[in-house]
């Protein structure tokens, strides 16, 4: 088995004797995008000195600004079904959990969709309990081709990333053939006895089947996956070396490891006793997590979802956070009513996407609707070797200010438009490469004329 507990666990122990030079000799490496090993990252998460957590802070910083730039990405959640089997202590979703389960129709997810577009999103993830009777494969493949299908005015969901439990190599094929675009799987906890301890039941409590996962999607051809556990389950040091050490197996097995790093943690949620948890992981201690994912993959997404506010939200995106999402709810059927069902968990930041767009570009980023490496071919190996060699951004920051003026032109008003007029005559100036900064102006001003859906 790729994770190794007992190594992990001295790792962190050794870590401790880490001297302030051979820190600093860390983070020099990192700085240079060299690459760290399994024993720099323990040394990393157990600092406290607060020169190391300034200096992890600022070059995690860098290295955002490097690969990704300003952009952000935007998606939205679509819960199709909180129909479950497993007992599982920290979800709402646990079965022992009493309240009317549903799961959507396929109107139903035309009505939730149409919603979604009009907020002018391109990108889901679509999320489901585990309930082969309830929610099977061929619903989730059903649910799939309904949201591809539906389109309102200018409005269409182009990437469907998926978010469901661990199945079969046969089930992944199906995924891969209807079109998906990332599968997102949590491993919840890397620390086996403690997956043992709150997978109480059901079809999940099994810990390897459940992370070898990506192994079976891999097989059938899915190239894209992202991984996370939910920090707070056990010593978040612990998960953060784990998370490692999964990426590192896919890497050497399939030639391309986590295209994204979720990084939720746990809070509040009906049928789910937080007070349980002894591992609940404070800001400051998030934040750095965070910094050290970014310094050890430096290439791959990093996604934060509403589960944590606006001003946390903020700190991230300065240190590591490529992707979040925006007017989410997260109950199945929750964009058509909006009123209160069962949720895996609470959401803090409540503001309309448009909102938190507005946000973003007045905190100096450019909110990306961009779907086109998906569309284009670019996944997998393809992606990351454009993004190891820094060509990726010739491409992405022009998709993103063109999708972003695609987006005003569609859902804003004239105040709106006016203020991503202005971050357009900042932003493509910037563009390193003369052909496509004049290829990016041409496009915009084609888009002004009617043209929809175009990209590098």
């Amino acid at each position: 088995m790729f994770i190794d507990k007992d190594y992990i666990e001295c790792l962190l122990e050794e870590a401790k004797g880490a001297t302030d030079g051979e820190i600093n000799g860390i983070l020099d490496k990192a700085e240079a995008f060299e690459g760290l090993t399994h024993r720099e990252v323990a040394s990393l998460l157990v600092t406290d000195k607060k020169e190391h957590v300034d200096r992890i802070y600022d070059i995690a910083g860098k290295i955002k600004e490097h690969i990704y730039g300003n952009r952000i990405v935007m998606f939205a959640p679509l819960y199709v079904s909180d129909y479950c089997i497993n007992r599982c202590k920290y979800c709402g979703y646990n079965c022992d959990h009493d309240f009317d389960r549903r799961r959507l129709t396929m109107d139903e997810v035309r009505n939730e969709v149409a919603i979604l577009e009009k907020m002018g999103h391109k990108r889901l993830a679509l999320e489901a309990g585990e309930d082969p009777k309830n929610c099977s494969i061929d619903y989730i493949l059903d649910c799939i081709r309904t949201i591809y299908d539906m389109k309102l005015d200018n409005g269409e969901i182009r990437r469907v990333n998926v978010n469901i439990a661990a199945t079969t190599v046969e089930d992944y094929r199906k995924l891969k053939e209807v079109g998906i675009g990332t599968y997102v799987l949590f491993q919840e906890t890397y620390h086996q006895p403690t997956y043992e301890e709150v997978h109480l039941s059901g079809p999940k409590k099994d810990y390897e089947y459940h992370l070898t996962a990506f192994d079976r999607a891999m097989e059938a051809g899915i190239d894209d996956v992202g991984g996370g556990v939910l920090f707070g389950l056990y010593d978040p040091y612990f998960e953060v070396l784990g998370l490692m050490l999964h990426n590192e197996h896919l890497e050497k097995e399939f030639g391309v490891g986590f295209h994204t790093i979720s990084i939720p943690r746990i809070c509040r949620a009906e049928g789910a006793a937080t007070w349980e948890f002894k591992y609940l992981v404070d800001d400051e201690t998030f934040k750095k997590i965070v910094a050290i994912i970014r310094l050890a993959v430096p290439f791959t997404g990093m996604i934060v979802s509403t589960r944590e506010s606006m001003e946390m939200r903020r700190a991230l995106i300065k240190i590591g956070i490529s992707q979040i999402s925006a007017g989410s709810t997260v109950e199945v059927g929750g964009y058509t009513a909006r009123e209160h069902s069962s949720t895996q968990f609470n959401v803090n930041d409540d503001r309309s996407a448009i909102d938190i767009i507005s946000w973003l570009i007045d905190e100096g980023l450019v909110p990306s609707f961009c779907t086109a490496c998906y569309r284009k071919g670019r996944t997998g190996d393809r992606f990351m070797s454009l993004a190891k060699s820094g060509n990726i951004k010739n491409t992405c920051h022009p998709n993103a200010l063109m999708t972003l003026w695609e987006y005003a032109l569609d859902y804003g008003d004239d105040k709106f438009r006016a203020k991503v007029e202005s971050l357009l005559r900042r932003e493509i100036p910037r563009i390193g490469d003369k052909n496509i900064r004049g290829l990016v102006s041409d496009n915009i001003e084609r888009l002004r004329c009617g043209e929809r859906d175009l990209f590098l």
